[in-house]
């Protein structure tokens, strides 16, 4: 009896080793992110899975781009999932609210303690036309990051501040404003930081179908591996 229990013990300490071995991956993204349940916090809004099947069909978590991430590749695990559906990377949303509440500028601060980043964002600030601004790579204001460009910058500066060490990696949607996208890959050199350009992501309604998820997910792992 006593044998065995210490085999129970030996076995859950080399199963803990072994998911504590895994890199850690944590998702500073939006709605393209997100899942009902599988958010922190768990207050932040989401856009999967969507009542009627017809206007998207990714109806089970397991179909999003990061769970098949993981799932697909050994050696990850989830993080945590910091996305937000509808928020901008700068503090400007849609007809010109405030969403600095929301935006990628508040919440790179809260990503637990992660061996890799993925941020995945832009889309939003294309479509809520959100104002470019100019390349600023210090001494922000809070009025500066209502701006894209500024915005974007003080995110990937304080991402490398706050998580020193960690691999940080931008996903580049190929849906953006060509502004968006160059303003991007711009920055990402500047700070050394490596951008992964999607293309040709299927879609129902602007958001990742089924196919669109597994398309993301295996352009990232490719990423990932090089």
């Amino acid at each position: 009896m006593k044998r065995l229990t210490f085999l129970f013990l030996v076995t859950l300490a080399c199963l803990a080793s072994q998911a504590q071995s895994k890199r850690g991956i944590s998702i500073l993204g939006d709605s393209y992110s997100t899942y009902k349940g599988f958010v922190l916090p768990d207050s932040n809004y989401v856009w999967y899975p969507q009542e009627k099947a017809e206007n998207n069909d990714v109806q089970d978590v397991r179909q999003l781009w990061w769970q098949q991430l993981i799932r697909n590749n050994q050696g990850y695990r989830l993080c945590q999932n910091n996305s937000f559906s509808g928020a901008t990377i700068c503090h400007t949303g849609y007809e010109g609210a405030d969403y600095s509440d929301r935006s990628y500028c508040t919440r790179l601060w809260h990503l637990g303690s992660p061996d890799v980043i993925l941020v995945f964002g832009g889309t939003n600030d294309t479509w809520a036309k959100s104002p470019i601004g100019q390349f600023q790579y210090s001494n922000w204001q809070k009025s500066d990051l209502y701006n894209f460009r500024p915005a974007m910058a003080y995110v990937l500066a304080s991402l490398q501040n706050r998580y020193p060490g960690v691999d940080i990696y931008v996903i580049i949607n190929d849906i953006l404003s060509d502004e968006v996208t160059s303003s991007m890959k711009t920055i990402c050199d500047h700070y050394q930081v490596q951008y992964i350009l999607l293309h040709d992501i299927d879609k129902q309604w602007g958001h990742p179908s089924q196919k669109g998820m597994q398309q993301i997910a295996e352009q990232v792992a490719s990423a990932l591996k090089d």
